[in-house]
């Protein structure tokens, strides 16, 4: 999904993107009608530089009742720290700052190219029983008129890390409309309002690595983080202003039960597995 015309997206990264995101003057430029939470399309600018980004005021949340605790603007933020712990970057910059409608989650804009997917491409409904080369079997979806199709997911590295961000989090939402690769082909994901329950709540299209054991690379970004959740690092204090005590906990728990187990997370078979709608 491109940015509106009006509405410039010259390129920042990392700490500069992070910089322009929390200093930048905050002009609403739109809204995204479909989202279920308010979801403004913004340009923030600041000095010389300036940027399409995502605001979401925690006034336009939905409450939900099995996250009482917090505001998912907060959330979203926390997803940030620790895909940028885990040395990712899955998640477009994100930051927890006032706006026009008061304090919100504000996240920069990440453009796709105009012919991709809702699901970047990454995603397919298949008729067969077992998933063609390159790809990995998610389980059968109702397609209509009494048929099924296997929906399968792309056996791809980016996808595989995302995956593992996801446990960690405990992301109840992986559809794949969260799915964003720009045009220089780096993957990102959003929407992360549902994440750090203390119960498990994981439910994702990428289910296909289940049970397989986790790359070396994983390994490695899973035992750094285990550190840096450890009392007293920055980034659980960070983490801590924006969860709850509990929820931190649970977060160190999972990464602990990653680690032990050596593989990918398989459905609990206590909560339904995959959203819905799926895109």
């Amino acid at each position: 999904m491109s940015a509106p015309e009006r509405i410039p997206a010259r390129r920042v990264t990392g700490r500069d993107a992070l910089d322009l995101l929390t200093r930048g003057e905050l002009h609403v430029e739109g809204q995204i009608r479909d989202a279920s939470n308010a979801v403004l399309l913004c340009r923030v600018s600041h000095e010389d530089r300036e940027a399409a980004c995502v605001y979401k005021p925690v006034r336009g949340e939905r409450p939900l009742w099995d996250f009482p605790d917090g505001t998912l603007a907060q959330r979203e933020v926390a997803a940030f720290e620790v895909s940028e712990a885990l040395g990712w970057s899955l998640v477009p910059p994100t930051v927890l700052r006032d706006g026009p409608y008061g304090e919100g989650m504000c996240q920069l804009w990440i453009d796709t190219p105009e012919e991709q997917g809702d699901d970047a491409g990454l995603l397919a409904l298949v008729d067969a029983e077992e998933p063609g080369e390159g790809w990995k079997a998610v389980g059968f979806a109702e397609v209509g008129e009494g048929r099924t199709a296997l929906l399968v997911h792309a056996d791809d590295a980016r996808l595989r890390r995302l995956a593992v961000l996801d446990a960690v989090i405990n992301n109840g939402d992986r559809k794949g409309g969260h799915l964003l690769v720009d045009a220089g082909a780096r993957l990102y994901g959003i929407d992360h309002g549902v994440t750090f329950n203390v119960e498990d709540k994981l439910r994702t299209l990428l289910w296909g690595w289940a049970g397989e054991p986790l790359t070396e690379e994983a390994t490695g970004a899973l035992e750094a983080l285990r550190g840096r959740l450890a009392e007293g690092e920055p980034l659980a204090a960070r983490l801590a202003e924006l969860i709850t005590g509990a929820e931190l906990d649970a977060v160190r728990e999972r990464v602990a039960a990653l680690l032990k187990s050596g593989r990918h997370r398989e459905p609990s078979g206590e909560w339904p597995a995959i959203p819905w709608p799926p895109i």
